[in-house]
């Protein structure tokens, strides 16, 4: 486990001058790290409690680097309503704090399926929805100048994601990364969120669920690294607050004062004893979880050690459809069983990926 490097805070004086004091983040040390295996990464994910100051210090220094050096960023959202009034709800914070007398500005482009931003004058960025990803391939060569991109709350707090998110996300960052000469260039990402699940599609894809615990502040993949943040003055001051305190002791209220996350309990995480009956082989997202039940303690247990021998085999979605698998909507009986027994609390599960093929199962 690494320790957490310089988290500072950004104040500013009446002189207008910025002073860093020891209290909100800073995302030095995330960009300096390399991947596993030693080499610089593509994609920097970053979740703090909320009002930490993460989104502030990557806004500003997409800004800055574009003052600076002239350098083009794209913001990432995911659906087209939220492209409207783009520039505002980017730079309306930080031109406060530290771009006074600068100006932002949008102009809509291609009847809307991209934004550009402009910067007193000078196209700044561009900011793109997730769920025009198939349209925006065709104005790739219009971002080819784009060196960074950013996407703000990848992590649904109302679970409200696109359909095949990731592959959408995966191919964006291709039309983009592929301009400029080259078929494949360096393009980083900026991911930030506040920890909303650990079952997250991003997570999942790239296979963080399984390895990020509460003790680890910094964590390596192949070609991404992850930094997992706790700023104690912005817990304070959702603590603090009046109109917190009224709903103080729920898991919201949990979530906004600590580095939680919103939607995960480890509730019904355990393993039965005794002796057991195979009840079938579910597959989900190309892995297969397998269902025992423990008459003697009348549970049902899902893991991820299932019976090759088992002939009962279910496909959770079309892509996990497979030879000698069937879709799972021709076993209506049995998944109005397996509910049954989830409703009463007679479910328990290796982990949490074991809870949610589950939850998702039961949601069919």
């Amino acid at each position: 486990m690494e320790q957490n490097g310089n988290v500072k805070m950004f104040h500013v004086e009446q002189n207008g001058s910025v002073k860093l004091m020891p209290e909100f983040y800073d995302g030095s040390k995330l960009l300096s790290m390399m991947d596993i295996n030693g080499n610089k990464p593509e994609i920097y994910m970053c979740t703090t409690n909320r009002s930490g100051g993460k989104t502030t210090w990557f806004n500003r220094y997409c800004v800055k680097r574009f003052i600076n050096y002239g350098e083009k960023f794209m913001l990432i959202q995911r659906f087209n309503y939220e492209l409207e009034d783009c520039a505002d709800k980017f730079f309306k914070d930080i031109e406060r704090l530290f771009f006074q007398g600068h100006v932002m500005t949008e102009r809509r482009r291609a009847k809307g399926i991209f934004y550009e931003l402009i910067l007193d004058g000078n196209v700044c960025g561009y900011t793109v929805a997730l769920n025009n990803a198939d349209q925006l391939k065709k104005y790739s060569h219009f971002f080819s100048d784009t060196v960074r991109m950013v996407m703000d709350e990848f992590q649904s707090e109302t679970n409200h994601y696109c359909a095949d998110e990731v592959k959408k996300f995966r191919s964006i960052h291709t039309s983009v990364a592929r301009g400029n000469g080259s078929q494949s260039r360096y393009l980083p990402v900026y991911m930030l969120s506040n920890p909303v699940t650990l079952l997250n599609p991003y997570y999942v894809a790239m296979g963080v669920s399984a390895r990020l615990t509460d003790n680890v502040n910094f964590l390596r993949g192949t070609g991404w690294v992850l930094e997992q943040g706790y700023v104690d003055s912005a817990s304070k001051a959702q603590q603090e607050s009046a109109f917190n305190s009224a709903f103080s002791g729920d898991n919201y209220d949990v979530y906004l004062t600590q580095a939680v996350y919103l939607n995960d309990s480890s509730a019904f995480i355990e393993t039965p004893t005794g002796s057991s009956r195979y009840l079938g082989t579910i597959r989900y997202m190309g892995k297969e979880y397998a269902l025992r039940e423990f008459h003697n303690q009348g549970v049902i247990y899902c893991d991820d050690r299932p019976d090759a021998t088992c002939r009962v085999k279910m496909a959770l979605t079309t892509d996990d459809h497979r030879v000698n698998y069937v879709m799972l909507n021709q076993f209506r009986l049995f998944v109005e069983n397996m509910r049954y027994y989830f409703d009463r609390g007679a479910f328990r599960f290796k982990n949490l990926i074991c809870k949610e093929v589950i939850l998702k199962m039961l949601s069919y």
